[in-house]
């Protein structure tokens, strides 16, 4: 079984419907003989921008957790060999966000699933 984390604007993305997210990294998501994780951190990011501004989600923040249900997401938790693995990555992507998760995806061996270029170095 293929395990995959992803990155805050590809789950944003797959639960609005939107076209952003590829049809290839849609039917990672969907397939029933994969196990898909969000972390902790992207509900702190998606947080943090709903309650700037930045950020509009359909409906509440509260509500986000029923997406990661419905779709059947697991929920990844932040740990010690998160952040040391994150203090051993190059400084290629500067974003606290976007570090913490790639270091997540390494420590627990995840595949990750991203619209960012930056990831495919």
């Amino acid at each position: 079984m293929t395990k995959f984390l992803l990155d805050t604007y590809t789950f944003l993305w797959f639960i609005s419907g939107s076209a952003e997210l590829n049809d290839t990294a849609r039917n990672l998501i969907e397939n029933d003989h994969h196990e898909v994780y969000l972390s902790i951190v992207s509900l702190w990011e998606i947080s943090i921008k709903v309650a700037i501004g930045k950020l509009q989600i359909r409906g509440t923040y509260e509500t986000v957790i029923n997406d990661l249900t419905t779709n059947e997401i697991n929920l990844l938790p932040l740990n010690f060999s998160h952040t040391v693995c994150q203090t051993q990555l190059s400084f290629h992507h500067r974003d606290p966000f976007d570090r913490i998760l790639v270091s997540q995806a390494i420590v627990e061996t995840l595949d990750f699933i991203s619209g960012d270029q930056i990831f495919d170095l």
